[in-house]
């Protein structure tokens, strides 16, 4: 192992955990340059499961033994940076951690076609903005036999730091990537790549035509496509009409929805391939 005691945190070295925002870790305009951080050693281990590549570590010193098993799956050579406790606490987050980050490379997104190559439930995320329901989708997308998973370019990123955490690392095992690559992509050249693909496509709304959950026409669906909208608003107007079908959950006590990372995992349960 090659462990570096860090004294400061003005140390350079310490520029992609402390300095560095998202957008300028997600490199945009250089790809293959952008970087991620995945957090807690379950994370990181099915990070490295899928292939991603680790630029360093950081870690408390009293955590550096319980993770040897870990560190061990690394080339040599990647350097883990470790200090006092009192010091690393000051990072923004650290104190929530379990016990160690990791600087990964971003990998190369995959082609939709790539993707949708073999799947037959999928869900398509529309502008979630919050990273705590796009990692609970993601996990319970892999939990229920949802094949892959496609955000739409307003969608915030699978990889963001607390999206990863919540996911469990399960974003680094179902397939996913973005379908369009500008606002004006979605839903018009996105939706017409679906239906080229096959795909019967639900958008998951309250409208005055929708069908229920449990209607038994969306379990014969060979393939199916789950449309999930942002916090709040939901689904576009222009979305909705583009689908071929809308889908809400029965509900009782007068309550109109779910938060969608709930709201998901009923509809995936339900649809679930029999």
């Amino acid at each position: 192992m090659k462990v570096e005691e860090i004294q400061s945190l003005d140390d350079d070295r310490l520029a992609v955990y402390a300095r560095l925002t998202e957008p300028q870790l997600r490199n945009k305009l250089e790809p293959e340059k952008g970087i991620f951080i995945a957090e807690s050693p379950k994370v990181i281990d099915r990070a490295l499961d899928a292939g991603m590549q680790p630029l360093s570590f950081l870690t408390a010193s009293h955590w550096i033994d319980a993770s040897i098993d870990l560190f061990a799956r690394c080339p040599d050579g990647v350097p883990i940076y470790t200090g006092a406790d009192d010091m690393l606490k000051q990072l923004t987050g650290f104190r929530l951690t379990r016990g160690v980050l990791c600087a990964m490379r971003r990998p190369v997104l995959p082609s939709v076609d790539e993707v949708l190559r073999g799947a037959h439930r999928i869900a398509v995320l529309e502008g979630i903005v919050d990273h705590t329901n796009v990692g609970a989708l993601f996990r319970s997308a892999a939990a229920l036999g949802v094949d892959a998973i496609l955000v739409t370019p307003t969608c915030c990123d699978p990889l963001y730091r607390r999206a990863t955490r919540v996911s469990m690392g399960t974003v680094f095992q179902i397939p996913w990537t973005r379908i369009g690559k500008t606002v004006e992509d979605w839903p018009g050249k996105g939706m017409t790549v679906l239906h080229e693909a096959g795909f019967t496509v639900a958008a998951f709304a309250l409208s005055d035509d929708s069908i229920s959950l449990d209607d038994p026409r969306l379990t014969q669906v060979d393939r199916l496509a789950m449309v999930f909208g942002t916090e709040g608003d939901g689904l576009s107007h222009q979305t909705i009409a583009d689908c071929d079908m809308t889908v809400r959950i029965p509900m009782q006590h007068n309550v109109d929805s779910l938060n969608v990372a709930a709201a998901s995992a009923v509809a995936f349960w339900e649809t679930r391939l029999r």
